[in-house]
């Protein structure tokens, strides 16, 4: 029973196919496949083609590494036969292993395009092939262009390319430029390019990569067999070249495909034979044979694809051509309608902001003309309240210019009332003034008078005093003779002072002097307290003066008000005309002119006083100056 069961295991582990895990990395994806054990490395290839849609399947290849170098799947070989590595899954490269001549002739699908300029990118980004600043930066805006499509500014701003690896770092530390100028000379290119699809960006890319030294060429280390000197043997789709190792762009040597006549190898050592038996055999020497199996691989490899070129196509590549020409028209004519329904589409756009513009135009003036006609309605309003206060105002003109014409005629007649009444006051200022001179040398006059009686009163006081002294000397000496001499003797005759005849006698008595002293003490009290007196009537007089002029300066600027009025109106002020201020004036003056006067006569004596007193009354009542107080 167990045999049993060990033969139908044993079965089933035979129907069951054994499998291996594969991870195969093209230039923009991964993809793994589970693989029979039995299966060769045509049938890994031809699946991983039918995967990507590739059918120019000539140029590619399934790459591996092994150990420090690469090789290339052989697809008439079991996979796991080969020199694969031994990881789960197993890692493939799948990228091109042959390149055209012409890129423009040869690839036909846009797949195969696509990832020739994937793979070429890679290898100048990294440096593999060399690039000059200039190319590289114009192959960098045909490679934003077909990332992006066309240049729009308004979607492509500053900065956009930031995160996007365009330039080799050997030509970014070359020159001493921020990324910002880069993308900035980057941008100038890659705005020329509008209009360009993707795949014709692609193409220009490697039709310019095509003509670098070192795109499609593959370089190994050999020797040469006599000096053993160290040479780069570079193998690509024009032939065999020899280089030297520090110079891979220009090369020593070069053997093109159709001149040479065999190529072969015994373990290390490779020959070439030209096709002219005439030159020498050149060869060389790999340290490693499974290098020499590389370079003789790749060697069969492009010398096929170049007999290939020069024949005729194939039906399945004139096929595909045929396809890919028409698939290209009918982009083109698709881009075409895009193009023309893009621009359509633009042309709308621009005519719906013009649109929109110019309906937020009319709506801006609508409200302009909505504002203004708020505003006249405004000012209309305003117009007709001026116009009704205008006409307030003339009528209040009106009658304050009747008004003025009653004042005007009113003041005329009150001017010609005046002006008799100025020649009078001027005449009666004139009396006044010529009396006033009189009075006032009359005064002086009684002045000097009053000077001299008073030195005659001093001259008195000294013979009193001698006379009262030699009268003691008398009575001293001669006493028996004061009785029989009781009756004093006749004065002297008085001198012509003014004083009557009782006040010139020598027999003078203390009680007299006194009295006489006390009455010029009294006088000189009263002529001080006259004198205040007149010292505070000056004061408020002064102060009257002050007031009425401050009066004179209002009734004047009134008075130049009504002139300019009566000027605009034709009518002149009569110059002789006098104001009431200047009236008032005139009578303070003449009662300061009394006073004055008044203090003269207190200084006279009172005969004098009482004598002038009743002609000046009769004076002032005369001219009805004022009356006298």
């Amino acid at each position: 029973m167990a045999f049993v069961l060990n033969m139908s295991i044993l079965g089933l582990k035979k129907k069951q196919p054994k499998t291996f895990k594969v991870k195969v990395i093209t230039m923009d994806a991964e993809m793994e496949f589970s693989c029979e054990v039995k299966w060769k490395g045509k049938d890994l290839f031809d699946l991983v083609c039918r995967t990507v849609g590739l059918r120019e399947t000539w140029f590619f290849g399934l790459r591996y590494t092994v150990k420090d170098t690469y090789a290339w799947l052989k697809q008439e070989k079991r996979v796991l036969d080969q020199e694969v590595p031994k990881d789960s899954p197993i890692m493939f490269h799948f990228l091109a292993k042959f390149f055209p001549e012409k890129v423009e002739e040869e690839l036909v699908q846009e797949i195969t395009q696509h990832l020739f300029f994937l793979q070429v990118k890679k290898q100048i980004l990294d440096e593999e092939i060399f690039c000059s600043p200039e190319a590289s930066v114009l192959l960098a805006s045909y490679a934003v262009q077909a990332k992006y499509g066309d240049y729009d500014p308004n979607f492509h701003k500053p900065g956009f390319l930031a995160q996007d690896e365009l330039l080799p770092k050997r030509v970014l530390m070359q020159y001493q430029m921020t990324a910002d100028m880069w993308e900035e000379k980057i941008t100038a290119w890659y705005a020329e390019h509008r209009g360009i699809a993707r795949d014709e960006a692609e193409m220009e890319y490697l039709k310019i990569a095509q003509d670098l030294e070192m795109y499609g060429v593959s370089y190994f280390h050999i020797t040469q067999n006599k000096r053993d000197t160290d040479l780069l043997l570079g193998v690509d789709a024009q032939g065999l070249h020899i280089y030297s190792p520090n110079n891979k762009l220009n090369p020593s040597k070069s053997f093109p495909w159709s001149g040479i006549r065999n190529i072969s190898y015994s373990e290390k050592e490779f020959t070439i034979k030209p096709l002219d038996k005439k030159k020498d055999v050149f060869k060389f020497y790999s340290s490693q044979l499974r290098v020499n199996k590389l370079i003789l691989q790749l060697c069969i490899g492009n010398h096929d694809l170049f007999m290939r070129r020069r024949k005729v196509d194939s039906i399945e590549v004139q096929q595909m051509k045929a396809q890919a020409k028409e698939e290209k028209a009918r982009k083109k004519m698709e881009r075409q309608i895009l193009a023309r329904e893009k621009q359509m589409r633009e042309e709308a756009e621009r005519a719906k902001e013009e649109m929109e513009r110019r309906l937020f135009q009319l709506q801006d003036e609508a409200r302009l003309a909505n504002e203004a006609l708020l505003r006249s309605e405004e000012t209309a309003d305003l117009l007709a309240e001026k116009a009704q206060i205008a006409e307030e105002e003339a009528k209040l003109l009106a009658h304050k210019a009747a008004e003025a014409e009653q004042e005007r005629q009113r003041l005329e007649v009150t001017a010609m009332k005046t002006k008799e009444e100025k020649r009078l006051m001027e005449q009666k200022m004139r009396e006044a003034e010529q009396l006033a001179v009189k009075l006032v040398e009359q005064s002086e006059r009684r002045l000097k008078e009053a000077d001299h009686l008073k030195q005659d009163l001093t001259e008195a006081k000294d013979a009193e005093r001698r006379a009262k002294q030699k009268l003691l000397e008398i009575t001293k000496t001669t006493y028996p003779l004061i009785a029989a001499y009781s009756t004093p003797p006749a004065p002297p005759e008085p001198a012509d002072f003014g004083y009557e005849p009782a006040a010139s006698r020598l027999d003078f008595k203390d009680s007299d002097m006194k009295r006489l002293s006390m009455e010029i003490e009294r006088e000189r009290l009263e002529y001080m307290e006259k004198s205040k007196h007149l010292q505070d009537q000056l004061k408020e007089l002064k102060t009257e003066i002050e007031s009425l002029k401050l009066e004179e300066q209002q009734q004047q600027q009134q008075a130049n008000m009504y002139s300019l009025h009566n000027e605009a109106r034709g009518y002149v002020q009569d110059p002789l005309y006098i104001s009431h201020s200047n009236v008032c004036i005139l009578s303070i003056l003449l009662d300061l002119l009394l006073c004055i006067l008044k203090i003269i006569f207190c200084l006279t004596d009172i005969k004098t006083t009482t004598t002038y007193i009743p002609w000046i009354k009769l004076v002032f009542l005369k001219y009805n100056l004022f009356s006298y107080h």
